[in-house]
């Protein structure tokens, strides 16, 4: 399913097998997947359906065992190692349930450390930076610590740090996992925020169906197939969304 005559991303029959022989595990069985540039869609299966396997293949942190994975026409299971971590550093921004912050560092210099890596210079970095807080609306916190912010707080820095380097797609893996329920929403909220008006890809795995409310489509896997893919209305966009919080 997909808004576009070319998607952004496309998996083909993909599988992925762990182990061989008597111990082999196939996670994946198959999948086909179409995303659109500019979609937002949420991922949900129980443990073990093979959603992460399907989120870790789209973010190139793990290649297909037999199959195609598609990104903007190319072939990413072409790619050598090197080639799929200058495609994450170009195109892909990545939250976690665990923020990942470094605890000693500022939230400035957390948000700049993609950048650092790409080896731009400090007075670009700094600007991205202050702009990547701005967005996720902790302008005035840039110098403040993980440990003197809340957990929705050092979540937003760690959303700050996955789109400083301005990507194509943002991967979320249980953004809310670790926030109580009006952080979640305010979190979710943002997401929006981002897909609507600075027009990122979020791909989402949640486990939690309030979050996935945010998403355009929801899509389950199963015993690592996909089970439904199905156009959502998003919670933003329902006549008194108030009601559902």
């Amino acid at each position: 399913m997909t808004t576009s005559a070319t998607p952004l991303i496309e998996l083909r029959n993909v599988t992925r097998t762990y182990g061989t022989g008597a111990l082999a595990f196939q996670a994946l069985k198959g999948v086909n997947l179409q995303i659109a540039q500019g979609d937002f869609v949420a991922i949900m299966g129980p443990s073990g359906s093979g959603k992460s396997t399907a989120m870790n293949t789209i973010g190139c942190l793990d290649r297909p065992t037999t199959g195609e994975y598609l990104f903007k026409g190319a072939h990413v299971e072409n790619l050598t190692r090197d080639e799929r971590a200058l495609l994450r550093r170009q195109y892909l921004g990545f939250v976690f349930q665990g923020f990942h912050l470094l605890p000693r560092t500022s939230a400035q210099e957390n948000v700049e450390l993609p950048l650092l890596y790409r080896g731009e210079a400090p007075a670009e970095r700094h600007a991205a930076a202050k702009k990547a807080l701005a967005a996720v609306g902790l302008t005035g916190w840039e110098h403040h610590g993980p440990s003197e912010l809340s957990g929705g707080q050092q979540q937003r820095v760690a959303i700050a740090r996955a789109i400083v380097t301005e990507p194509l797609v943002l991967l979320a893996d249980e953004p809310t996992g670790n926030l109580d329920t009006q952080r979640s929403y305010e979190i979710m909220e943002l997401l929006w925020q981002l897909n609507v008006e600075h027009g990122i890809t979020v791909i989402m795995v949640t486990h939690e169906p309030d979050m996935a409310a945010y998403a355009r489509r929801i899509v389950r896997f199963k015993d690592g197939m996909m089970d439904s893919d199905v156009p959502n209305e998003p919670f933003m966009l329902r006549a008194n969304p108030a009601e559902a919080h």
